[in-house]
């Protein structure tokens, strides 16, 4: 016969084993709990970086993914064109003109065999002229390009200029946000993923700010410019990701006018509701 004594004693073992089971199931639930949380993460990461490799040549807020893991390009070969100014490769310095501060310039092929023929590659050529008008469907935007601080950038989109690249192209990306208030343009295929046929490493700094009226170098990340660029109409959040290569010296109330329109569809990102074309460019017209 049990006496009382034995019996309390089996009685605090079971209690105690009871409570052992207890702590041990919650400790496994809390390890299920953990591993669920980090694999959610990892999802959540990997999420973002799909997001961001899907976007090719454009420009995000800050508090959004940023531009930008490289995607492949797709590019549509655009007709030859007769260089319509002296703004080409190989330009001889001047008087007046542009000293550029860069070691050297590398404009890399990327295999699209588009008709372009890029800058040489090297010291870049001083400039003769850095002023620059964009006719535009709505009236002429001019910009004043910065060889000093980006003289690569300024001098592929100089040459691209004289080779006629952007005459008839669609200005295809408006933003209307709060944080981003850009006009997108320099692509010849209008769908945001044409470009050159070759790209071009980053010209950027910590300090880089994109206020109203700057002129950038949109991306689909680290070194990979083309020819597509924007326009600021207004303060917008970025990080110092997108090459400053320019201001613009006037016509902002032209797009004032384009933004005031709006986003084709509604929306505060996507293609004007109003077409905007570039009918040409010019360099050394006056800015």
């Amino acid at each position: 016969m049990v006496s009382k004594e034995q019996r309390r004693h089996e009685l605090a073992r079971a209690k105690l084993a009871r409570q052992q089971e207890r702590r041990e199931a919650e400790a496994a639930k809390r390890r299920r709990v953990a591993i669920i949380a980090a694999a959610v993460s990892v999802l959540v990461v990997v999420g973002g970086v799909t997001y961001l490799a899907a976007r090719n040549n454009t420009v995000e807020p800050a508090a959004a993914p940023s531009v930008t893991a490289e995607p492949t390009k797709t590019k549509t070969p655009k007709p030859d064109k007769t260089p319509k100014n002296s703004a080409s490769p190989g330009v001889s310095p001047t008087a007046g003109a542009t000293e550029p501060v860069a070691a050297g310039c590398a404009y890399v092929p990327d295999g699209s065999g588009t008709d372009v023929t890029p800058p040489a590659d090297g010291a870049p050529a001083a400039l003769a002229a850095t002023d620059v008008s964009l006719e535009l469907t709505q009236g002429a935007v001019t910009l004043a390009l910065d060889a000093a601080t980006a003289p690569c950038t300024v001098q592929s989109f100089v040459t691209l200029a004289g080779q006629g690249y952007f005459d008839g192209t669609t200005c295809h990306r408006l933003t209307t946000s709060g944080s981003l208030q850009v006009l997108q343009c320099g692509d010849p295929t209008g769908t945001g993923s044409g470009g050159p046929g070759y790209s071009f490493a980053d010209e950027t700094s910590d300090d880089m700010t994109y206020t109203r009226g700057t002129v950038a170098m949109a991306n689909a990340g680290p070194d990979t410019n083309g020819s597509q660029f924007f326009l600021v109409y207004g303060d917008s959040q970025l990080p110092p990701d997108y090459t400053v290569f320019g201001e613009i010296t006037g016509g902002l109330e032209v797009l004032d006018a384009i933004a005031a329109a709006g986003v084709s569809g509604g929306g505060s990102d996507g293609a004007p509701a109003e077409a905007v074309d570039i009918a040409s460019v010019a360099v050394g017209s006056g800015g």
